[in-house]
C-alpha cells in the first residue's frame, strides 16, 4: 500500500499546555508556531509509519510578556539554546475504537524522554475545497523537572508557585497531501 504524508493545518490545530500556580489556579499557555507531520499507509492512521512534531519556544504565549520571557529564559525553555521542542511518536495502538494510546519521544531542553498521549480520533472528512482532513484530539502529562526545567519557588506561607506536572491538550486537524 502507498504512503500517504499528512501535514497539520496550523488554522485548525492548537497546541496548549495547563500548569498549576500556587496550586489554586491554572495557567493555559500555547504554541503559535508548530509542525507536524505523519505518515500512514494509505489513509489507516493504525498504520502509522512516521509522527513528528515540533513547537518554536519563541511563540510560547500565556498572555502574560513577562512571564513568557521567563519561560524562554535559561530558567524553563533555555530558548536562546534550544529552539524546539519535538515529539517523535514510535508506536500507535487501538484501545478500542476510536481511542488509541501514541507512545514516543519528546525532547525538551535537549533531554529525551518517552511519553504516552492519549488519543481520542474523530475520522476523515473531506472539506467543501476537496481537502481530505483528519481530526484528533491528543492529551497527555509529563514533569517538566524530568526535562530540565528545575525553576522552583515558594511563597512566604510556604505555597509552590508552579506545580511540577504540566497537562498537554492539543487539537490536531490533518491535511492529506497529493
Amino acid at each position: 500500500m502507498a504512503t500517504t504524508k499528512w501535514v497539520i493545518d496550523p488554522t485548525h490545530s492548537e497546541i496548549q499546555f495547563k500548569v498549576r500556580h500556587l496550586m489554586i489556579t491554572t495557567v493555559t499557555g500555547y504554541f503559535s508556531k508548530f509542525n507536524l507531520e505523519v505518515e500512514t499507509e494509505g489513509e489507516d492512521f493504525s498504520k502509522t509509519k512516521s509522527i513528528v512534531f515540533t513547537a518554536d519556544i519563541d511563540s510560547i504565549n500565556t498572555n502574560n510578556e513577562q512571564r513568557d520571557t521567563h519561560l524562554k529564559s535559561a530558567d524553563f525553555f533555555d530558548a536562546g539554546t534550544h529552539e524546539q521542542v519535538r515529539f517523535e511518536g514510535r508506536d500507535y495502538e487501538e484501545i478500542e475504537a476510536g481511542f488509541e494510546k501514541l507512545n514516543g519521544e519528546l525532547t525538551i531542553r535537549g533531554t529525551s524522554k518517552p511519553i504516552t498521549l492519549d488519543v481520542e480520533y474523530h475520522g476523515i472528512v473531506v472539506d467543501p475545497y476537496g481537502q481530505t482532513k483528519a481530526g484528533f484530539s491528543v492529551d497527555g502529562k509529563v514533569n517538566r523537572k524530568e526535562f530540565g526545567l528545575t525553576w522552583d519557588a515558594v511563597t512566604e506561607a510556604g505555597s509552590v508557585v508552579v506545580s511540577d506536572e504540566i497537562r498537554l491538550h492539543c487539537e490536531i486537524q490533518l491535511v492529506k497531501q497529493s
